[in-house]
């Protein structure tokens, strides 16, 4: 018996109102799920996979990241993926490729958090995707729009945390620039 003709079978068993009632009750139950659904853009939880010295360096970045943002516990889905569960969810990526855009702004960075130079991009969906410049190795930050009062308060939860744990690009960790 084919795998079409099994469900087929089972749908002809049954008596004739639920088979009619059975097309509308699944619409319903779609349109259903669709309308209850905030319909909120949620940043992706891809974990990246960065080379053996970068992923060392995100290990120890995640140690070091704080446990809650603005009163949320963080989750670690991954060696190199944090999120925290704000509404909706902020993501930190750790060991992602270089923006493309970054080359085309070079000049054009973005805010600097407590000595931490972040380049700003736009996530297309009114929210902002930060990623860390200058350091050994590229990490990203989503703050989408509502998930924090202001777009940068991920950025001053995490940015001590990449002074004490990522090296600038002359391999100086920036807590010890300051010694």
């Amino acid at each position: 018996m084919s795998r079409l003709r099994r469900p087929l079978r089972t749908l002809q068993a049954l008596p004739a109102p639920v088979r009619w009632l059975a097309a509308p009750a699944a619409l319903l139950a779609c349109t259903g799920a669709v309308l209850l659904s905030d319909g909120t853009y949620q940043p992706p939880l891809t974990a990246p996979t960065p080379d053996a010295k970068a992923a060392a360096l995100c290990r120890t970045l995640m140690g070091a990241l704080p446990p809650d943002l603005l009163g949320r516990s963080r989750t670690t889905p991954s060696p190199y993926v944090a999120v925290w569960p704000t509404k909706p969810r902020t993501v930190l990526r750790c060991g992602v490729p270089r923006p493309k855009s970054l080359d085309q702004h070079q000049g054009d960075l973005g805010p600097n958090i407590d000595g931490v130079q972040w380049y700003l991009e736009g996530d297309g969906h009114g929210g902002h995707r930060f990623t860390l410049t200058l350091h050994a190795l590229y990490v990203e930050v989503a703050a989408p729009a509502g998930a924090t009062p202001y777009p940068t308060d991920a950025l001053a939860a995490v940015s001590p945390a990449v002074l004490a744990t990522i090296p600038d690009l002359s391999g100086e960790l920036g807590d010890q620039q300051d010694q």
